[in-house]
């Protein structure tokens, strides 16, 4: 019979040298004491857990992020990348040193400091009533309409692109229209690549916690003029998953 090896699986840091306690999470089908590992004055925030590879499915994540939203409450946090274990309290420490000078950096940049994050998605007959009164891309289809396969291969081609072109500049319109609106009244923002077809906007945007509120109904305001054309997928608050620039993976995790 084999016993499976148990190191230490690292949720976030924190600002605080105390030695803590944040009740349980269950983690590899067992609920897991949650509590901290100091290093000068600051702390990991850890739980007891097999050495193993971790599957990102949706309960794992979740028990993860959970967990980390849930000190943001009280701490400012740096999160660790999901599924981060070490074999035990003393490489956690060797870890800390290593990283200690970036988290000295990094804590004052996001104290206080939520992120949200906003998703825009064109409502789909928007999209095709848009694409309709395009005068480029109903050229093209009228072209391409009543050939062969073989004949209108390239009509096809062109029609694709032009599409893709349509995506792009309406993505282009909105990174003015909206992203740069919102970019104004956050203390920093990034807004990242689509990740489905009809997305225009993937931005995040980290937000003063004084500043919430007036953010939020900006959000709404926003939301009054579009949407109707534009699907809003609002979310947070988060830590600051898009503005910390180092990468916390940790040497010799499995």
């Amino acid at each position: 019979m084999t016993t499976e090896t148990e190191g230490i699986y690292m949720f976030c840091a924190i600002p605080s040298a105390e030695d803590q306690t944040f009740g349980k999470v269950k983690l590899a089908g067992e609920h897991r004491k949650v509590y901290t590992i100091p290093y000068k004055d600051a702390a990991m925030v850890v739980t007891r857990a097999p050495v193993q590879i971790y599957e990102p499915s949706r309960q794992n994540l979740k028990a993860h992020q959970d967990l980390v939203a849930d000190i943001m409450k009280k701490y400012t946090v740096i999160p660790m990348s999901f599924g981060n274990v070490l074999q035990n309290k003393e490489d956690v420490r060797i870890l800390m040193g290593k990283l200690y000078k970036q988290f000295t950096e990094i804590f004052p940049k996001i104290e206080n400091k939520i992120e949200v994050g906003l998703k825009l998605v064109g409502k789909k007959e928007w999209i095709e009533r848009t694409i309709q009164e395009n005068p480029n891309i109903q050229s093209l289809k009228s072209g391409a309409e009543g050939k062969s396969k073989q004949a209108g291969y390239y009509d096809r081609i062109k029609l694709g692109e032009a599409a893709r072109t349509f995506m792009t500049d309406l993505q282009i319109h909105f990174d003015k229209e909206i992203f740069q609106q919102l970019a104004k009244e956050a203390d920093a923002a990034r807004n990242n690549d689509p990740v489905s077809e009809r997305m225009v906007m993937n931005a995040s945007f980290l937000v003063d916690r004084d500043n919430e509120q007036a953010f939020d109904e900006l959000v709404n305001e926003i939301h009054e003029e579009w949407g109707d054309r534009l699907d809003f997928k609002y979310t947070g608050p988060w830590p600051a998953y898009n503005f910390i620039n180092i990468k916390l993976k940790a040497e010799g995790a499995s």
